[in-house]
């Protein structure tokens, strides 16, 4: 019988830092500035035919990733679904790697062969983008076992859309975590449009500041996925749990997709108003945070322009190196996808 083998941790927790913090609140503005850009960028290319296939942004859910994924250690894990080039970034592959591969580029973190619904880096234990919706909370599953097995303590976040809870390996998934005390966070994305599925919406539009902080079920809490330091608190105690604890949670973070689901359906759609969609920008987690901080004095508009201009400057950058790069050659068919994108 196979001994358990030990994982030493390869890195240190970040240090918790509160609301208010200006060099915290700096740092999380760059992180969903960024997000935003490279994503706006995105969508420039692929109207413009550098990208092709499937294609599906992160508008409006930048709280998200910043607020969990900008709290992990080197050496825990990330797994999500197609719409993930946001999540990636955080999660520190380089913007220069992610848009060489949504180009289908060589230098792109899976070699060009994987493009935007499939992002693979295991230099930062990115596992991957998955197109298959649901597909992958059993993969998430099988790594929170793994770390387990090997007797070590670090975490593994698993990204999910709303639609997700339909799928019947979801709960059994969920079920398994919750039996086997796997150290696994399941975040649901509610960006509140569930492909496939039929969403009533109400008259009025829901109201994103308040949010449910009782648990339920195993472990999981209802959180305002437009305040990213609402996302950064909930986050931080799942974390923490699984680390020390080996408990799975779920997290369903209310959120809002500011595009269409892809880029096939890149404004409104025909399923929600223009009105509805002005409404949810009222509570852009960007400019919510940057407003804040210029009302409390930590962000000067000086200072503020000038992180515009160098956000501008790394995505430009990005795009200039995929568009440099060369497309694969065939050969590339028949070689493992081992690249190094932390340079």
């Amino acid at each position: 019988m196979a001994s358990k083998k030990k994982t030493a941790a390869k890195g240190t927790p970040c240090t918790v830092r509160t609301a208010g913090d200006p060099a915290l609140d700096r740092e999380l503005l760059h992180s969903m500035l960024l997000q935003r850009r490279f994503e706006e960028k995105t969508g420039e290319a692929y109207a413009l035919g550098k990208i092709g296939g499937f294609c599906h942004l992160y508008i409006g859910q930048e709280a998200v990733s910043t607020g969990i994924i900008g709290q992990l250690r080197p050496d825990d894990y990330v797994i999500g679904t197609y719409r993930d080039h946001g999540q990636a970034l955080v999660r520190g592959i380089t913007p220069r790697a992610v848009m060489a591969e949504l180009f289908g580029r060589i230098d792109g973190c899976s070699r060009g062969k994987g493009g935007s619904m499939h992002l693979f880096d295991r230099n930062t234990n990115f596992l991957g983008g998955h197109g298959i919706v649901g597909s992958h909370v059993p993969l998430a599953a099988g790594v929170g076992f793994a770390i387990k097995y090997r007797g070590g303590d670090q975490v593994c976040i698993c990204f999910m859309g709303d639609s997700v809870v339909n799928i019947g390996a979801f709960h059994e998934a969920l079920n398994m975590a919750a039996l086997w005390k796997l150290p696994v966070l399941f975040v649901i994305e509610n960006n509140r449009y569930g492909m496939g599925t039929s969403v009533e919406r109400a008259a009025a539009v829901d109201d994103l500041s308040k949010r449910a902080d009782g648990y339920t079920g195993m472990d999981g809490i209802v959180i305002d996925g437009m305040d990213v330091h609402a996302v950064r608190d909930a986050a931080c105690k799942a974390i923490e749990r699984a680390r020390t604890e080996s408990r799975p949670s779920l997290l369903e973070v209310r959120t809002y997709r500011f595009r269409g689901h892809s880029m096939s359906d890149a404004v409104s759609g025909t399923y929600r108003s223009k009105d509805e969609l002005d409404e949810y920008q009222s509570y852009d987690p960007v400019f919510s945070l940057r407003d804040a901080m210029v009302v409390a004095g930590t962000l000067m508009v000086p200072e503020w322009e000038a992180m515009e201009k160098e956000v501008a400057a790394i995505v430009q950058d990005a795009w200039d190196f995929a568009d440099a790069s060369p497309e694969p050659p065939a050969a590339a068919l028949y070689e493992d996808v081992l690249v190094d994108t932390t340079s």
